[in-house]
């Protein structure tokens, strides 16, 4: 905490600190953003919402307040209408986000012991919702326009979704010309090839995210580019483009609305990467080491231009979260939290400390015991979307590291599609989660 010396004495400075807040496609980012601010003020209020930030508080004054919008651009995370679809009956899951948005909260927090007589820390906290595609736009910082393209080649050139593309790379002729309409048509086959990956195979490894979900505004003419892995001249023509727009990722890093970033939150949904097969879960937890890999430094070695950037805001903290913990029962929750710890390979490097948690972010069940086939099994109750009750569901055990063939002989069970439990108060007592507040203590650990 700063303090500056006034007529009155000591006086507090208000801390600022930045968290983004991004993942994989459909990994809850939204509803975790809607919980987080939903329990923040709901402790703030005095309710228990997050028990491990009260037990850190002990029992100093917790006072927190929606901040007004500063002077960036950025559009506001609209809490109030994505906490509104989970107060419905019967709730409903809030939309997705589909661009950047950033949602500020007030903290006042009481000091202790020899301070207590001091005014409360007062500490702007900054969520900043970054799309999950642009992600995996990070590892490009690092990669050349050859080795991308071999790599992406390398994931889709035996996928039967592929089948119209690599047939259009092996019509073009033996050293293809920089041609515009050719550009155009391979940049055209292969974006419609990874919406179709994402939309049909829930694949996460898609790049360049922006072919996904663009950025605001008209597209650039250089984003027509697409994977070529040989040395012609439209190769060097998607070359430039490919080197265009890694260096415009790269200006946005130092964008103030999107730098000065403290703390990162990566989010995963890896209960429905294993629920979908083998392919799928290793295309996750490729996706999430890739990202792991961007972020990783050793201190023998020099940090490349962009790294030196975006380290340079001072991330300190990184948290990976597994979501959809509540869909599995209490016991497989540490080995959920240890898979999402091994498929990033945590620790990453001195300086920057690391976490890996397994939440829910908006509970949808409850714990219960289930018998089948004589033996008590641990499984949770929850009501599918659409249903008139609840029922039981024992989706199978969690590995606790990424498994192995014989994982693979017995299916992983069905994941349902649960609607979230009825919030207390219409919202203002909290959402119900689970390890968000454990989550939160590591994140504000310093603060509190």
């Amino acid at each position: 905490m700063d303090w500056i010396g006034t007529a009155r004495g000591l006086v507090p400075v208000r801390r600022t600190m930045r968290v983004g807040v991004t993942g994989l496609a459909r990994a809850g980012k939204t509803a975790l953003l809607t919980s987080i601010a939903a329990n923040l003020l709901a402790a703030g209020a005095g309710l228990p919402a997050l028990p491990a930030l009260a037990a850190r508080l002990a029992g100093r004054s917790f006072r927190v307040a929606v901040a007004p919008a500063g002077a960036e651009d950025l559009p506001r995370f609209d809490t109030a209408a994505h906490l509104a679809a989970l107060a419905r009956d019967p709730p409903s899951w809030p939309a997705r986000t589909r661009t950047v948005s950033a949602l500020a909260l007030n903290l006042e927090i009481g000091q202790s012991g020899l301070l207590a007589a001091l005014p409360p820390q007062r500490v702007r906290v900054e969520l900043l919702d970054y799309p999950g595609e642009w992600l995996l736009d990070l590892p490009l910082l690092g990669l050349g326009f050859g080795a991308w393209s071999a790599a992406a080649l390398r994931r889709v050139q035996n996928r039967r979704e592929a089948a119209e593309f690599m047939a259009f790379l092996r019509a073009l002729p033996a050293r293809p010309p920089a041609d515009e309409a050719l550009a155009r048509a391979g940049h055209r086959l292969y974006r419609a090839l990874l919406h179709r990956l994402r939309e049909e195979t829930g694949l996460s490894l898609l790049q360049p995210g922006r072919f996904l979900m663009p950025a605001p505004g008209p597209e650039p003419p250089w984003l027509e580019f697409f994977p070529l892995a040989d040395d012609s001249p439209l190769a060097c023509l998607l070359r430039d483009r490919y080197d265009a727009y890694v260096g415009a990722v790269r200006e946005q890093l130092m964008d103030p609305s999107f730098g000065r970033v403290d703390r990162l939150v990566v989010l995963a949904d890896l209960l429905s990467a294993l629920h979908a097969g083998p392919a799928a879960f290793a295309d996750a937890t490729a996706a999430l080491a890739e990202v792991a890999e961007a972020l990783r430094w050793s201190g023998s070695s020099l940090l490349p231009d962009w790294l030196t950037t975006l380290l340079g805001f001072g991330i300190t903290r990184v948290a990976f979260a597994a979501t959809k913990s509540d869909h599995v029962a209490d016991r497989q929750r540490g080995n959920l939290a240890a898979l999402a710890a091994a498929v990033t390979r945590l620790p990453m490097r001195s300086g920057l400390r690391t976490a890996a948690f397994a939440v829910s972010a908006v509970r949808c069940t409850e714990d219960v015991v289930w018998t089948l086939q004589g033996h008590p099994v641990s499984a949770v109750r929850g009501r599918v979307v659409g249903a008139e009750r609840a029922g039981r569901s024992y989706p199978g055990e969690v590995p606790d590291k990424p498994p192995d063939a014989a994982f693979w002989t017995h299916p992983f069970l069905a994941l349902p599609d649960f609607e979230p439990i009825r919030l207390p108060l219409g919202g203002r007592g909290g959402v119900p989660h689970l390890n968000l507040d454990a989550l939160l203590a590591y994140l504000l650990e310093d603060v509190l």
